[in-house]
């Protein structure tokens, strides 16, 4: 029994180790993800290629001409930080020195260190710790950039959901920013409140468009999305415009509708701020409606009101909301665009709306420089 206790005790030692050992390089990866540790070890790897590039260099320097230096330089440019940046420069210099001094004056050969290859490393070497410097002033690392940007273009999409509906009711959304960018000044959030009974969606056009509206976009987004099912319907827009004029923006101003639908009468209420009209087909009839609500720009002034429109959507029927970029250009004006876009949305009535949203921005506002979003909803 006491060997075999001993045995258990070692075994379990070892287990704890082994683990902690794991914990801590698992926080070591973490922390050099995010840029939060130490850079010694690609400073390492990085000035132990500098002579092995010099070495290559002086014996085979058809193969791999002075200029290859520039690889460790430029690779340093985005690893390391401004300091040790330095370090990595002048081992770099040094190299040169060493092999001018090896293979002799530029002047008795083509592979020699000409004043050229000087001039090219040393503009890679600035352009290297212009980046360095700003990357350590935004104090976001490289490795942590790219993730950063990923990051908020996926928190845009996740907060533009719209929930899932019950059996009867289809609604989508379509966004396409302007210039093919990842990111846009429109946006959508939606939620159900009353128990799930009635569903809540704002569509929000903030000025500007692609990634000079992406970051109030972001903002907006998320604090709308806060607002929204937290207050009264008819209270939601007051609210976001005190919101934006707390912002004290330059360009802070923004157009919104606001959709409040009950998902078992069919029933509806349009607010909007500033924002174009949602145009309805009634099935019974086979006409498009404009639902123009009443409401100035958010963010322009205090004490706005916001005067609501309603409707029904019954059997067949279909809503869609979208912002200007779909519907207005430089050579028409938006009465133009939304026949466009109705005449468009008629050839879906006989094979029904779903996966509508996309093909519709396609069809009507393809090759747009401006930012587009479509929200469609219908009832089956």
């Amino acid at each position: 029994m006491g060997k075999d206790a001993a045995r258990d005790s070692l075994g379990t030692r070892w287990r704890r180790s082994l683990h902690r050992v794991r914990l801590g390089l698992r926080k070591s990866a973490v922390d050099y993800f995010r840029g939060d540790a130490s850079d010694w070890l690609a400073l390492s790897v990085l000035m132990l290629t500098i002579p092995a590039l010099a070495w290559t260099t002086i014996c085979i320097p058809v193969w791999c001409p002075p200029s290859a230096l520039v690889l460790p330089i430029l690779t340093g440019g985005l690893l390391l930080r401004p300091a040790s940046l330095l370090v990595l420069y002048i081992g770099s210099a040094v190299a040169l020195v060493v092999e001018s001094a090896v293979l002799g004056p530029y002047r008795d050969g083509p592979s020699r260190v000409t004043p050229g290859i000087v001039l090219v490393v040393s503009a890679v070497a600035l352009s290297g710790l212009l980046i360095a410097q700003f990357r350590s002033r935004v104090g976001v690392p490289w490795r942590g950039g790219h993730t950063m940007l990923f990051d908020l273009r996926e928190r845009i999409r996740v907060q533009s959901r719209l929930p899932r509906l019950p059996a009867g009711w289809h609604a989508e959304m379509a966004l396409r920013p302007a210039g093919g960018q990842s990111f846009s000044g429109d946006f959508v959030v939606a939620t159900r409140t009353l128990g799930g009974r009635v569903l809540e969606a704002v569509l929000t056009d903030v000025s500007g468009k692609g990634m000079d509206a992406a970051s109030r976009s972001l903002l907006l987004s998320g604090a709308f999305g806060g607002l929204l099912g937290s207050l009264p319907p008819h209270a939601f827009l007051t609210a976001a415009n005190g919101y934006l004029l707390r912002q004290n923006w330059d360009e802070g101003f923004a157009t919104s509708i606001h959709l409040v639908l009950d998902l078992e009468s069919g029933d509806y209420e349009l607010l909007s701020a500033g924002h174009l009209p949602g145009v309805q087909l009634s099935a019974g009839s086979g006409r498009w409606q404009e639902m123009a609500a009443e409401g100035p720009l958010l963010g322009v002034y205090d004490g706005a009101e916001f005067h609501g429109i309603k409707g029904t959507l019954r059997s067949g029927d279909v809503l869609l909301l979208f912002t200007d970029g779909l519907v207005e250009a430089a050579d028409r004006d938006i009465t133009e665009g939304i026949d466009r876009l109705i005449g468009e949305a008629d050839r879906f009535v006989a094979t029904g709306f779903r996966g509508s949203a996309w093909r519709l921005i396609e069809a009507v506002a393809k090759d747009v420089n401006d930012d587009r979003a479509l929200l469609v909803v219908c009832r089956d």
